[in-house]
């Protein structure tokens, strides 16, 4: 089997060679993707060891119910079913739906956090920080759940479903747009510019998902390398990157963007370490960096939250050995393991258009840092303010960020901002939706 390319929570399919293999042991009639679903977990299962040594199929109604019922849930999250088709579609961008997020302030209004500009709600001139006031002719409120959480019923991610929403604009005004879901291709730059302040060019970079550009190989992001050119051009000293709403995606990206950021004196050295279970040991695998471009950064700030996870903890946790890296805003997700799809070595699978995708590996940075379950602490924590727009200096975590440029410090001020969310857009998501929750 050739080199594995790992996606911190997922890879890209085809990024390594290795025929399907048949399932030669009989079993029940129509049990055989379950079988296959759990004969691929005992064998590439990163905690298979806690996989039941045997399951009786008959009792799990649906193949999700089988996967639920055997991963490791003391530490696992993450773990899910899909389709091959989705997978594929999920890490170059192709989405279907309106193609927005959403943010609470501390009083939980809502807000528009960020749009894709080629998705529905793109074309139709929608903007971070318009107040989401009614959803098909309802107050926000109206859709809280029991549980402190949010159902919006917006229906399936499927072309043709519309919804109406109700904006308060910044400037006071109000309108009710219908938006219809439609496919489209995502962006992952959501704004990129360079502050001038007392003479110093402070780069900022709000990127959204690890999402390679389909055809390039090796894989990689053609968005990244423009931005990078970019920032590289005016002669950024320091450089704040916008993790925020970023839950994951693509470790080739990952390291991708790792190499235009470590120092040229570092390239060369470990970036992290892949861990798999102990009876496929002998594909561990490392990774070192390779130095792109000439960003040469001591430090780099990063604006983080809980939607901050999988790839964005990962270039996180590969630089902070080799320089400084700050975080504000709030504490990440905690995703320390990965995953890639197991279809392609199962027969059964491919054939029935099933893709098990479950944690399959762990990551260390060069330190040995392995263990953030917990996910990594904000160094300033500050509140989010999602009714600013990219750049705007007047958003709380950028401003907090821009003053740390500045000064080395953050306010009190700024810092008596904070506030933890009751609930958060990636708490609406899960599987393979969780890693590039979008509406």
């Amino acid at each position: 089997m050739k080199k594995l390319r790992w996606v911190i929570g997922l890879v890209i399919v085809g990024m390594w060679a290795c025929n399907p293999k048949d399932d030669p042991t009989p079993t029940i009639p129509g049990q055989e993707v379950k079988k296959a679903i759990f004969d691929s977990m005992t064998e590439w299962y990163f905690w298979n060891q806690e996989v039941p040594a045997s399951v009786d199929y008959s009792k799990f109604a649906t193949n999700e119910d089988l996967l639920n019922g055997i991963i490791f849930k003391p530490l696992d999250r993450f773990s899910y079913l899909t389709t091959q088709e989705a997978f594929n579609n999920a890490f170059v961008g192709r989405n279907a739906g309106h193609g927005f997020g959403f943010a609470f302030t501390a009083d939980e209004r809502l807000f528009v956090s960020f749009v894709f500009s080629e998705a529905p709600a793109g074309k139709d001139g929608w903007k971070r920080g318009w107040e989401i006031t009614q959803i098909n002719g309802k107050p926000i409120a109206e859709y809280k759940t029991s549980t402190g959480g949010y159902d919006f019923k917006l229906g399936a991610p499927d072309p043709g479903i519309s919804n109406s929403f109700t904006f308060k604009l910044p400037d006071g005004t109000t309108t009710t747009r219908t938006n219809v879901k439609a496919e489209y291709q995502s962006n992952s730059v959501l704004e990129q510019k360079v502050f001038d302040e007392g003479g110093k060019k402070i780069g900022y970079w709000a990127y959204q998902s690890f999402k390679a550009t389909a055809g390039l190989t090796p894989t990689r992001s053609a968005e990244v390398q423009s931005s990078m050119e970019f920032f590289q051009s005016q002669g950024v000293q320091d450089l704040i990157i916008d993790l925020r709403y970023n839950s994951g995606g693509s470790v080739a990206v990952a390291e991708q963007i790792s190499n235009y950021l470590i120092q040229s004196s570092n390239s060369g050295k470990l970036m992290y370490t892949n861990k798999l279970n102990a009876s496929k040991s002998s594909q561990n695998t490392s990774k070192n960096f390779t130095k792109i471009g000439s960003l040469q950064f001591s430090r780099l700030i990063f604006i983080t939250s809980r939607g901050s996870a999988s790839a964005s903890e990962l270039v996180i946790n590969n630089l902070t050995p080799y320089m400084q890296v700050v975080l504000i805003g709030d504490r990440t997700f905690g995703k320390p393991v990965g995953s890639f799809p197991l279809s392609r070595f199962n027969r059964v699978l491919k054939d029935n258009n099933v893709e098990v995708v479950p944690i399959t590996f762990a990551t260390a940075n060069s330190a040995g840092k392995a263990e953030f379950f917990e996910g990594f602490p904000a160094n300033f924590s500050v509140g989010d303010s999602p009714q600013f727009g990219w750049g705007d200096p007047k958003d709380l975590r950028l401003a907090a960020a821009l003053q740390f440029v500045n000064n080395g410090t953050v306010s009190g001020r700024i810092a008596d901002t904070y506030f933890k969310p009751k609930w958060e857009m990636i708490d609406a998501f899960k599987g393979l939706q969780q890693e590039f929750p979008v509406y």
